[in-house]
């Protein structure tokens, strides 16, 4: 998926974010103010909190986890579940805060159905990568 902003600006996604802890919070605020709603594992204390914990706080929140650590994507994928969906910002992409919450309010409303429905979403150079989650087969 090449990297575009998407075209419906009036259109609000329903994504509810946790941004993991290899993110600053900055990226959580910068969504915040943009009117997403979205939480940095520090709000919950959870900074010092195992992927797996953070993981299980995304489910049971109804979150997506918002990170650049790919265990959460095996997590995922390990589980055969379908949630927590999960997007990474892989090799090469932004680092800064402020790029990295652009990216996301740029494409959140066109992940948005992917991410409902259960996905990893990779963020690299140039491209969005979107992977189905769930059981194979299923």
């Amino acid at each position: 998926m090449p990297l575009k902003p998407c075209a419906s600006a009036s259109f609000r996604s329903p994504v509810e974010d946790l941004i993991d802890n290899a993110l600053s919070p900055l990226v959580a605020s910068a969504l915040i103010e943009a009117g997403h709603d979205a939480v940095h594992v520090r709000d919950h204390g959870m900074a010092d909190a195992s992927d797996q914990a953070i993981f299980e706080r995304a489910r049971t929140d109804g979150r997506i986890v918002v990170s650049a650590d790919t265990d959460f994507a095996q997590l995922l994928a390990l589980g055969g579940e379908r949630s927590p969906s999960v997007i990474l910002f892989r090799g090469g992409t932004e680092r800064r805060p402020a790029e990295q919450a652009r990216l996301l309010l740029a494409h959140l409303d066109a992940l948005a159905k992917d991410l409902e429905g259960g996905c990893v979403a990779v963020f690299e150079p140039g491209r969005i990568r979107i992977r189905a989650t769930g059981p194979i087969g299923g």
